[in-house]
């Protein structure tokens, strides 16, 4: 049985720009980046190449492969690949080479 009380989304926040998204569950934290206008650093979108790398300042995320291309070292120092990482919580990314996709003027 499903657990209708679990967030279907949450809330991202990319450093050190401060830009934030929504980001719905089940959905990879770089897809949901990109709906909002933000381009995370990225390439084969599959956990392998590690373009994406970045740090995960707080909260929580699960990843939608078994093993990402992520050292022990690397997940205990807080390192995700955001191109299969999903957010379980609301989260704050260290991701300094983001941009915006399309600029507000």
């Amino acid at each position: 049985m499903a657990d209708d009380t679990a967030p279907t989304e949450f809330e991202a926040t990319v450093l050190p720009a401060g830009w934030c998204f929504t980001a719905q569950a089940g959905v990879s934290l770089v897809t949901a980046a990109q709906q909002a206008g933000i381009r995370l650093a990225r390439s084969c979108r599959n956990g392998t190449c590690r373009a994406c790398l970045c740090h995960l300042r707080s909260g929580q995320v699960r990843y939608s492969i078994e093993w990402p291309g992520l050292s022990i070292d690397e997940k205990e120092e807080g390192c995700i690949l955001p191109c299969v990482a999903q957010p379980l919580t609301d989260v704050v990314l260290d991701a300094p080479n983001a941009t915006l996709i399309d600029p507000v003027a």
